[in-house]
């Protein structure tokens, strides 16, 4: 072997002072928290609360005691009665359709409920649930036509409301003289129009009760899934067997019943039944849904922005009865809010994902040290060789991604796939293979315990354990979340490589916590510190962060003193050593820096030193962009994704290394003519097999001179081979 040592010291650059100011800028200042904020689904719902709050603030100022508690209590009925209704049109609108019969429902209900109160004096709690039931026969005709017989929402509910409302128009014209002349003598009737508790209206606390069960619904229940599920793709839905037709046809059930409940809190707070009833009410109603944030092409709301929308929508109603406006300039503005919210709402829903990446991605300034020279003649354990090319490759064309091997005492070998397999190839020639276990997501680092559990990372899912007999088990998928992050990186979104140590430990790496595994290349143009080690303990079941702010943090190995791990931060082109125990607890020192590539797993070596890939190599113009955060900004917004500079990761090669930062050897596969790249390499019995999260094979190397009966995690744990 080549025991030269490379010189790694970077040549002394002294850094300008406009670097300077360029790295402070982009290190200090948060521009990169606006893209997060944006990116947050709670952020549909802040404008709507924004607006809310404008509009309370400027009608406050415009008009005296607008806001006074006697306001509020009255603005409060109101919003309750309008408000069920809001919320079924929410949930329909939700499921991909529409309900323009809602006004018309409306003042049937609110018929049904005052003629059996005041002309057939029926009890409250039978008057109540019978027009409960009236408003769910209404919405279940909307609900049979649309669900099962599939019309379309828009004419259907629009025939329904010249029909409803033609049908009270002659229901009320035959009895609302008897209805205005019958007033039931019943306190319980009273309060439920117009009684208080605290001084808050009854109707606001059933309004709370049904708000608080449908956010329940929506986002915790199943059923309430498949509504969304429903409305973002009812063809999904069906093909993954929701019963598509019976879910759409209750939710318009639901919105007869919602519309219905309302019509009792108003038929008993003012038990009328003109003729204006509920008229042009579905437009004050869709614009309270729209204003919100509920989309018009279904699949996205929420009770909150339900509420929201129905609380802006009112207080500028209000406002304009208060100026004495005319009844029709309350129409017109409020088509003009829907007008320009639906707008809004359409080009949003097409443009959102482009509109939040370009403010997403956020460069910062990244100074590297000038690249080590690799020509062959430049007398450093560096010189690009053909060491890699006698390779044999086990598995050609039958594996997909396998980014990091292992093999158990038995000799047996696993790979991950891209396919969410753990692949198992059978010694002694590797040639039968079969699927050891199928998890899911991306497999990447792997490693086995004591009890010859098999660990493995999984990009987009968090740690997992196959047991010898093949069961999968969750080991953590998630950990403690920052209290400064605007992310929630509590979730794993990429965890990466690991290793256990003696009593039980199990430190991985997790690359990003800011994109997800398909996007890990946006990470290296971005080059900012969104990485970290963190800490599974079996022995409590417990996870926690070690380090935070790595470069794309990668192979994680336990040192020979077993009381601090190395790892590689892949964009910052170094390896560091990490004390968890000992007198150094807590301490971070560099092992290897300006390395020509970009390091991935690390792995110990029968000699007692650590093996490590390159997944990639350096050049000159990423560097020198990595110096030009304006410049990433600029091309990320501005060129198309697969024309963006990333980090080259078509060169692979191996490296042997020791703990005093010294590289003792190197394999290069000059051309990539057998191994393009290599993400791993796992040293067994006197070979070395090699991964690659791009390969469609596992390599196989002869080490002259290595142990035959090398085995990593039997060695580790003192086993006999």
């Amino acid at each position: 072997m080549d025991r030269t040592a490379a010189s790694l010291a970077p040549a002394p650059v002294e850094e300008r002072w406009t670097d300077t100011l360029t790295r402070w800028r982009y290190r200090y200042w948060p521009d990169h928290a606006l893209g997060e904020i944006l990116a947050k689904r709670w952020m549909e719902t802040a404008i709507p609360v924004i607006v809310l709050v404008l509009v309370a603030f400027a009608l406050s100022r415009a008009i005296p005691n607008f806001l006074s508690p006697a306001a509020l209590a009255d603005t409060g009925r109101q919003a309750g009665e309008i408000g069920f209704i809001v919320l079924g049109m929410a949930l329909v609108m939700i499921v991909g359709g529409i309900d323009l019969s809602v006004g018309s429902m409306f003042a049937l209900t609110n018929f049904c409920a005052l003629y059996l109160m005041h002309v057939l004096k029926w009890a409250v709690a039978p008057a109540v649930v019978v027009t409960l039931l009236c408003g769910a026969a209404l919405g279940a005709l909307n609900g049979v036509l649309i669900g099962y017989f599939r019309l379309r929402a828009f004419l259907t509910t629009l025939i329904t409301l010249i029909i409803y409302r033609a049908l009270y128009d002659l229901l009320t014209a035959d009895y609302a003289t008897a209805i205005a002349g019958g007033f039931p003598e019943s306190k319980a009737w009273d309060f439920i129009g117009n009684g208080d508790w605290l001084g808050v209206p009854t109707v606001v606390f059933v309004y709370a009760a049904v708000a608080i069960f449908g956010h329940i619904f929506l986002t915790r229940l199943r059923p309430g899934w498949h509504v969304t599920a429903i409305g973002g793709s009812r063809r999904s839905a069906y093909n993954t067997g929701i019963a598509v037709r019976r879910t759409v046809a209750l939710c318009y059930v639901a919105s007869g019943v919602l519309t219905a409940l309302g019509g009792v809190f108003f038929a008993s707070r003012l038990a009328t039944a003109g003729g204006d009833i509920g008229v042009s009410l579905e437009i004050t109603v869709l614009t309270a849904a729209v204003l919100g944030g509920i989309s018009l092409g279904g699949g996205k709301g929420s009770v909150m922005k339900a509420l929201v929308g129905t609380l802006i929508v009112l207080l500028i109603i209000n406002g304009l009865t208060t100026m004495s406006l005319h009844g029709g300039y309350n129409r017109m503005v409020l088509a003009g809010i829907l007008l320009l919210a639906a707008t809004i709402d359409i080009r949003w829903l097409k443009n959102r994902h482009r509109i939040v990446n370009k403010v997403y991605v956020s460069p910062t300034y990244h100074g590297m040290p000038p690249l080590p020279s690799t020509a062959p003649d430049c007398g450093t354990a560096w010189a690009l060789n053909d060491r890699l090319r006698p390779a044999t490759p086990i598995g050609l064309g039958r594996i997909e991604g396998p980014e990091d091997v292992i093999l158990d005492r038995y000799d047996n070998l696993y790979a991950g796939s891209r396919h969410g397999d753990i692949i198992r190839f059978l010694a002694p020639d590797y040639e039968r293979m079969e699927v050891f276990a199928h998890i899911g997501g991306t497999p990447l680092g792997m490693a086995f315990d004591r009890q010859d559990n098999l660990y493995v990372c999984i990009g987009g899912m968090g740690l997992y354990r196959v047991t010898p007999e093949r069961k999968v088990e969750k080991a953590t998928d998630e950990t403690n979340r920052s209290y400064t992050s605007i992310n929630d990186d509590s979730r794993l979104r990429l965890a990466d490589d690991l290793d256990i140590t003696d009593d039980g430990r199990i430190f991985f790496s997790e690359a990003t916590v800011r994109f997800e595994m398909h996007e890990w290349a946006t990470d290296g143009l971005e080059a900012r510190g969104n990485g970290r080690i963190i800490c599974f303990d079996t022995n409590t079941g417990k996870t926690h962060t070690v380090i935070r702010d790595l470069k794309f943090p990668n192979g994680v190995c336990i040192a020979s003193d077993g009381i601090s791990f190395l790892f590689a931060e892949t964009w910052g082109c170094s390896v560091k050593r990490h004390w968890f125990d000992g007198p150094k607890k807590g301490k971070t020192e560099i092992v290897l820096e300006n390395l020509p590539g970009f390091p991935d797993n690390i792995n110990n070596s029968s000699d007692g030193n650590y093996w490590m890939s390159l997944v990639g190599m350096r050049c000159p113009a990423l560097d020198l962009a990595w110096k030009m955060p304006g410049f990433r900004k600029r091309m990320a917004k501005r060129v198309a994704r697969d024309e963006w500079l990333f980090p080259n990761i078509n060169t692979g090669c191996v490296l042997k290394f020791n703990e005093k930062g010294e590289v003792l050897e190197t394999m290069w596969d000059l051309g990539g003519q057998n191994h393009p790249m290599i993400t791993s390499m796992r040293e067994h019995r006197g070979y070395l097999y090699l991964g690659g999260i791009m390969n469609n094979r596992v390599g196989r190397l002869k080490l002259e001179g290595a142990d035959p009966d090398f085995i990593q995690y039997d060695r580790r744990w003192g086993k006999a081979a």
